[in-house]
Order: structure tokens, then C-alpha cells, then sequence
């Protein structure tokens, strides 16, 4: 193995056992028994005889990144099956806040199938758009000079969206005028305590633009700035009619 450190919860995947129970052998000074303590050895490249749980506590992440599951240099380079399993597990909420949001219906297999069972399902389920007559759309546009132009992506989304007809659970809106350059620039896909979160670089569209995998792992860390981002812009959005 080499030095790069794993974080808590991909170590409680890796071994078949919760995060919390990774907590207790960490924060309680609690030693793994029979197989699980091997494995875990073998999974952070110590021997099963040295000191534990400080040998562990060397080889798990902590500090400001640990929520960072992955990075990814281009937001294509991110798997479509990563997008789909977060879309397919979240129970509760699912918050998509690109500012065009058009490549789920070609990322995902049966994307809006998928939209549509959630939505029966109770899972809470919001798409905030910029307006593709809005003018940092059209200044957008100019900078970009995409053959498939900005404020087309955007109607790609309405018009998928608007074939799933009314269906209660699902809500969409545009972010106001004001907070249309926060949101051009920034977009951030929420699936209940997961996230994929993109910057968007100066000329570059979204898929060429670095992406961050992220989940929660407690309060005010990188997960809930950028959720809180998404939040304060949905709560200024204008509700997109029919």
C-alpha cells in the first residue's frame, strides 16, 4: 500500500462494517477481533501485531479533507454508474443545481424513470436552472462558444423535465437574477448526505471543470458549505411555470 491514507468510511466498506464501528476502534481505543482486525490490517498495510489503534489512527484520514472521497481533474472522468448508484440509493432528498443539468438524461440510463420512482417514493427531488433568457446566460454563451449553446442545455432539461408531467415530489426553478453568477459558476448535485460538486474554471464547460466527491461525516464541514450554497440559492429561485 502506499502512503495516501484512507478515510473511515471507506475503510468500514471495505471490511463490511459501519462507519460507527470504525469510530468505536479509533475514538475508544477498541481492537478489532479474529478476522476483522487481519483484514483491517491488510487493508492499511500494518501487521496485525503492531500497536493498535495507534498504527490505524497513522493510516486513516483525518483533518479538513476527510470528507473528500474522491477528486476528479474533469467532471466527465467521474463514472456515470457513480452519478446513477447516488441518484438510485438516496432516500430522502436529491437536489440538482447545475446550471444546465442536461447531461443526466445522457449519463443515466432511464434517467427520467428513475426521477419518476424517486418522486413516488417520497425522496425529494429539485432541479435548480439558470434561465436560458437570463443575461448572464447570454454572457455565458459568448464565453464558452459551444456549438450546443448554454441556454439550449438548459431547454434540453425543461423539455425532459416536462414530459415527466406534474408529479408531486418534484420541484423545479431558475435561480434569480441576482445570484445567477454564484450559480453559473459553481454547481452542486446533492443525493441525501452525498455530494459531486463542480467549480466551473473561466472558458471551460462543465464536463472539462474538476469535480469533488464528498459525504457528510459531521456538522460544518465541506459537505454543508456547499449544500448551504445550493440552499441559499434554491431559497431566492423562481418557480418555473408549467
Amino acid at each position: 500500500m502506499d502512503d495516501a491514507k484512507v478515510t473511515r468510511v471507506k475503510l468500514a466498506h471495505q471490511l463490511g462494517v459501519s462507519v460507527k464501528q470504525v469510530g468505536r476502534w479509533l475514538d475508544k481505543d477498541v481492537t478489532p477481533h479474529g478476522s476483522t482486525r487481519a483484514d483491517a490490517a491488510r487493508a492499511l498495510g500494518v501487521d496485525e501485531d503492531m500497536l493498535w489503534p495507534q498504527k490505524i489512527r497513522d493510516r486513516i484520514k483525518t483533518g479538513d479533507d476527510v470528507e473528500l472521497l474522491h477528486s476528479y481533474p474533469y467532471r466527465s472522468a467521474c463514472p456515470s454508474t457513480v452519478w446513477g448508484d447516488l441518484a438510485t440509493e438516496a432516500t430522502e432528498e436529491i437536489l440538482l443545481s447545475g446550471y444546465t443539468n442536461y447531461f443526466f438524461w445522457s449519463s443515466i440510463p432511464n434517467f427520467s424513470n428513475l426521477l419518476r420512482r424517486k418522486a413516488q417514493e417520497g425522496v425529494r427531488v429539485r432541479f435548480l436552472l439558470g434561465d436560458p433568457e437570463g443575461e448572464v446566460t447570454r454572457q455565458r454563451e459568448v464565453i464558452e462558444d459551444a456549438a450546443l449553446s448554454v441556454s439550449a442545455r438548459i431547454r434540453i432539461s425543461l423539455k425532459e423535465l416536462g414530459r415527466l408531467g406534474p408529479l408531486p415530489g418534484l420541484e423545479v426553478r431558475y435561480s434569480a437574477a441576482e445570484d445567477a453568477v454564484n450559480h453559473v459558476s459553481l454547481s452542486v448535485f446533492r443525493f441525501d448526505s452525498e455530494a459531486l460538486v463542480t467549480p466551473h474554471l473561466a472558458r471551460l464547460v462543465g464536463h472539462d471543470s474538476p469535480l469533488l466527491h464528498l459525504r457528510k461525516q459531521g456538522d460544518g464541514g465541506m459537505f454543508d458549505r456547499f449544500a448551504e450554497h445550493a440552499e441559499e440559492l434554491w431559497s431566492r429561485g423562481v418557480q418555473v411555470s408549467g
